[in-house]
């Protein structure tokens, strides 16, 4: 993919997401717990973030359940790990404060309905979801992981979402980022471990080679710590995901978007995807399960109750290109 047809589908997508997402949240215990913002059209969408989910759910298709190894189609469940860190409306806490929910879940329950297998979401810190995939301990991973190709080496990837990075500001800082020079010499925090990590450590290193400052790049434990952090003015920026990063803004109203790019750099679309342990036997069955649901319009009913329908792919691939190990 070209590098301006990558920015055009990613600036659609941050387009969509951000129109999704403009108003301060609520949330009104009399209603069972919801998040209200406003859609694109202008009117208001609720989003259900109590326990109570009434998940979008779909049929077991037998001839798809039948390629799941037979080891996992005896034990009858799906041991799917993710992110125990709250990333509003990826994966977080509901307000019982131990239900897990968000389109992550949800698009792996779809999955487990369409394998006819029960779901069982393991919630761990970042670095422990590729520990327990190593091990089998899990079979697959459903935590807005990014198709790279250092990953490929180790895993297998099915895809589900479009992977678009944001970088969150403080209201009214003023800051654009378009670009490696935007952040030169700034203060940026990221999660250790993941793909905006290294794109953000390659500007980094652009800007050494440009004779402009290196990014001061920070870490906190969890996304409350970062906001902290941001609001005192210790740091610049943050960049994350940028469904995280618009819901943050929309629903407290301290924070905005001020930039975003493909989570597979300049030149390819990122992509999010369910991943498992290389080799497993699963990823053709969770691709096939995913399809099925894109085309059977489950999947798309999920995306929507989330506010990310401009994140919806068409297909389902297994390990397609993705973020090149170094970015250029």
């Amino acid at each position: 993919m070209s590098t301006s047809l990558a920015r055009r589908r990613t600036t659609a997508a941050v387009l969509g997401l951000a129109s999704a997402l403009v108003l301060a949240a609520c949330s009104n215990p009399s209603e069972g717990g919801t998040t209200e913002v406003a859609d694109a059209s202008g009117g208001k969408t609720k989003i259900n973030i109590s326990a109570d989910q009434n998940r979008v759910t779909t049929d077991k298709v037998d001839s798809i359940a039948a390629e799941v190894p037979e080891k996992i189609r005896k034990r009858g469940t799906l041991e799917l790990v993710a992110s125990s860190g709250s990333a509003a409306p990826l994966t977080f806490v509901a307000t019982d404060n131990k239900t897990v929910i968000g389109v992550e879940p949800d698009i792996a329950y779809l999955v487990a309905d369409v394998l006819g297998l029960k779901p069982h979401i393991n919630t761990v810190s970042w670095e422990n979801i590729f520990v327990g995939l190593d091990s089998a301990k899990y079979d697959a991973g459903f935590s807005n992981i990014t198709v790279t190709e250092e990953r490929k080496e180790k895993y297998d990837f099915a895809t589900y979402r479009e992977d678009n990075l944001g970088f969150g500001a403080k209201k009214g800082s003023g800051l654009k980022v378009t670009g490696p020079a935007d952040v030169a010499g700034k203060t940026v925090a990221v999660s250790s471990g993941t793909n905006q990590e290294k794109l953000l450590i390659e500007w980094s290193k652009e800007n050494e080679k440009a004779g402009r400052k290196p990014v001061n790049i920070k870490y906190y434990q969890n996304d409350s710590d970062t906001y902290l952090a941001l609001q005192s003015g210790r740091i610049d920026l943050y960049l994350g995901p940028n469904p995280t990063a618009a819901y943050h803004a929309a629903t407290t109203g301290k924070t905005e978007v001020v930039g975003t790019y493909s989570g597979a750099g300049a030149t390819l679309q990122g992509l999010i995807a369910a991943t498992t342990k290389k080799d497993s036997g699963l990823v053709k069955p969770l691709a096939d399960a995913l399809n099925h649901v894109i085309e059977n319009g489950t999947y798309a009913k999920v995306l929507e109750r989330w506010g990310l329908s401009d994140e919806a792919v068409s297909k389902s691939e297994i390990n397609p290109p993705g973020l090149p190990k170094t970015n250029k």
